[in-house]
């Protein structure tokens, strides 16, 4: 599975975390920065990482900033993004099965590595369950052709 990444200043150390993790369990990581601590606009990177879930490029794609709002809402923005922000491993899981989610953001700010792992694994290996979800998601999607 290849996994897109992306991050701002404030999210450098969870991504690498991440990516690092993602990398020693088999996982293809493409990383579309920031590769620095100097200050950028998480704009910049996240949507380059969604935009590439979006077209197939990459099958999932994480997202950090300092809170994860930011990145969640610009990858949001890309047709056919699901990104869902989570910081309990509950969320990841049910954004998983329940809304079939494509993107996962997180916040370096808000918790700790440790708990950012637990979240990353809950929500890879938690598998869509389709049915009364179905309808949910197509009226969701259909938002975007309005």
């Amino acid at each position: 599975m290849k996994i897109a990444m992306a991050c701002d200043h404030g999210g450098l150390r969870l991504k690498n975390v991440l990516k690092e993790d993602l990398e020693k369990n088999g996982y293809e990581v493409v990383d579309f920065g920031t590769y620095t601590e100097e200050s950028c606009d998480y704009p910049d990177y996240a949507s380059k990482a969604a935009k590439a879930v979006a077209d197939g490029t990459c099958d999932k794609g994480v997202v950090v900033c300092g809170t994860g709002i930011g990145v969640s809402i610009t990858a949001n923005k890309v047709n056919g993004i699901r990104c869902s922000l989570c910081h309990d491993v509950f969320s990841a899981k049910a954004t998983r099965q329940h809304n079939d989610s494509n993107m996962l953001a997180m916040g370096q700010r808000v918790i700790g590595e440790g708990l950012a792992l637990e979240i990353l694994h809950a929500w890879l290996e938690s598998e869509y369950e389709g049915g009364r979800h179905d309808a949910r998601i197509q009226k969701m999607m259909a938002l975007e052709k309005e």
